[in-house]
C-alpha cells in the first residue's frame, strides 16, 4: 500500500461546520513522496476542516521533527518542524491547477487528499540552513572541510606573491596546498 494514501478526508458525509482530524507522518511517508532531502521524521498533523456549501477550509498544524543531512558536516541532523497554515478547497467543473493556497476539486469528488499539501508544508517550514547545534557536528568531517579564514587566505596569498616565488600558477597552487596541509597538521 502506498504510504501517502492515508491522508485523505471524506467530506461528503460531513455536516456543514467544523471537524477535527489527526494524522501521523513518518519515514515511510517521506519515502513515498520521493523526498531526497528528508531521510526520516516523526510529525503530528492536526487538521480542522470547516465545511460549507461553497468550499472547505483546511487549517493545518504540523509539529515534530525530521532527519536531514547537516549542511555543515553531512551527518544526519534532526530539525524541528513547526507549521501552521490554511488551505482552501474550492469546487469547479473546469480543471484548475493547485497553487499551494487553493486546491480545486470537481463537484462530484467526495474526498480531499492532503498528502501533497502536508509534504510541501513540512519541506517549506524547514530552515534554509540545516545544521547541528553548535558543537554537534562530526569533528572529523569538519576537519576535512576546514575553511580558510579571510586573514589566513590573505597571508597565504601574500607569501605566494613574494618576489622569490616565480613560476606558473600551478606552482602557486601547490605551495598553497602545502601550506594548508601544514596548518591543518598543527591544529
Amino acid at each position: 500500500m502506498d504510504a501517502t494514501k492515508g491522508y485523505s478526508i471524506a467530506y461528503k458525509g460531513l455536516k456543514n461546520g467544523s471537524h477535527d482530524f489527526s494524522f501521523e507522518v513518518g519515514g515511510a511517508f517521506f519515502g513515498a513522496c520521493g523526498s531526497t532531502d528528508i531521510k526520516d521524521g516523526e510529525c503530528s498533523v492536526a487538521v480542522t476542516l470547516a465545511k460549507s456549501d461553497a468550499q472547505l477550509t483546511v487549517d493545518t498544524a504540523i509539529h515534530g521533527c525530521v532527519v536531514v543531512a547537516c549542511d555543515r558536516c553531512l551527518e544526519d541532523c534532526r530539525v524541528p518542524v513547526d507549521f501552521e497554515g490554511r488551505l482552501l478547497v474550492k469546487f469547479s467543473d473546469e480543471p484548475l491547477e493547485y497553487d499551494g493556497e487553493v486546491l480545486w476539486l470537481r463537484p462530484g469528488e467526495d474526498e480531499v487528499d492532503l498528502a501533497q499539501y502536508i509534504y510541501e508544508s513540512i519541506v517549506l517550514s524547514l530552515p534554509y540552513q540545516r545544521v547541528h547545534p553548535e558543537g554537534g557536528c562530526d569533528p572529523e568531517m569538519l576537519r576535512r572541510f576546514r575553511i580558510v579564514s579571510g586573514e589566513e587566505f590573505a597571508a597565504i596569498e601574500a607569501r605566494s606573491e613574494e618576489p622569490d616565488r616565480k613560476g606558473s600558477g600551478w606552482e602557486k597552487l601547490a605551495a598553497l596546498r602545502e601550506r594548508l596541509e601544514a596548518d591543518g597538521e598543527e591544529k
